[in-house]
C-alpha cells in the first residue's frame, strides 16, 4: 500500500473503533440514567461526540466544495446549560445520529485529496494542522477519551483501562501514524493513572511524548496526570 492508502486505512480504523464503542456504551446504559455536568451519563455524552464529530464532516465536505469551514466555539463540558441539551435529547435520535455522523465522515473522507490531507498550507485555516490528525482527533481520540472517562466515573476501572489499551492496541495494528499512537497511549496513561497504576502510567505517558511530543504541553497541566509530575522527567 501507498502512504496515502495507509493514512487513510488506519483513520477509517480508529473513526470505526471509537463508533463501536459508543454503540455499546448505549446498548448498555439504562434508560433516564441520572447525571449532570459532572458526571455525564451515557446519552449526552454520545450526543456530544456525535455532534462534534458531525462538526468534521461538515469541515471535509466544505473543503471539498473549495468553501472555508465555519469556525466552531469551544464546549464548556462543565456547563449544566449545555449538558442539558445533549440531555434532552431523544435516545433514539442519539443512536441514529452518534452512527451517521460517523458513517458521514468516512463518506466524507473519501471526498479529500491526499494533498489536503497532508498538507496545511492547502487550508490556511488550518494553522498548520494537518487535517488528518484532526479528523483522528475528532474522530478517535475526543470520543474513546469521553467513553473511557464515563467508565471510570461510574465505577468500572478496569473496563475503562482495557479500553484505552485496546484503543492503542488498535493504533498499533492499524500502523497509524506516530501522533495518532501517542493520543492512543495518552488516553491510557490518563486511565492507569486515576486507577492508582502510576509507575505503568508514567512509563506510557512517557512513550506517548515520545511518539507525539506537542502532548507534552497537554500532559503537564493535565489534572488526570498529576499523580506522575515526580515520576516523568520535564525533558522527555
Amino acid at each position: 500500500m501507498t502512504a496515502a492508502v495507509e493514512l487513510r486505512t488506519a483513520i477509517i480504523g480508529l473513526v470505526a473503533f471509537a463508533s463501536a464503542e459508543e454503540r455499546m456504551l448505549l446498548a448498555a446504559s439504562q434508560p433516564g440514567e441520572a447525571g449532570d455536568a459532572t458526571c455525564w451519563a451515557a446519552l449526552p455524552l454520545i450526543a456530544h461526540n456525535a455532534e462534534f464529530r458531525g462538526q468534521q464532516a461538515e469541515r471535509l465536505a466544505a473543503i471539498a466544495e473549495g468553501r472555508t469551514p465555519a469556525d466552531y466555539g469551544e464546549i464548556d463540558h462543565a456547563s449544566p446549560q449545555v449538558y442539558e441539551g445533549y440531555r434532552a435529547q431523544a435516545a433514539d435520535q442519539v443512536a441514529v445520529e452518534a452512527s451517521a455522523s460517523a458513517s458521514d465522515l468516512l463518506s466524507r473522507l473519501a471526498l479529500i485529496s491526499d494533498e489536503d490531507l497532508t498538507e496545511p498550507d492547502r487550508n490556511p485555516w488550518l494553522k498548520g494542522r494537518q487535517l488528518w490528525l484532526q479528523i483522528i482527533v475528532r474522530g478517535f481520540w475526543h470520543p474513546t477519551g469521553h467513553v473511557l472517562d464515563y467508565y471510570l466515573a461510574h465505577g468500572q476501572p478496569d473496563r475503562a483501562v482495557a479500553l484505552a489499551a485496546h484503543a492503542a492496541a488498535t493504533a498499533s495494528y492499524l500502523d497509524a501514524p506516530g501522533p495518532a499512537r501517542g493520543m492512543a497511549c495518552y488516553n491510557l496513561a490518563c486511565a492507569q493513572s486515576r486507577t492508582g497504576d502510576l509507575d505503568q502510567a508514567a512509563a506510557t505517558i512517557t512513550e506517548a511524548i515520545a511518539l507525539n511530543p506537542d502532548l507534552r504541553a497537554n500532559a503537564a497541566r493535565d489534572p488526570d496526570l498529576q499523580g506522575l509530575r515526580g515520576l516523568v522527567a520535564p525533558s522527555q
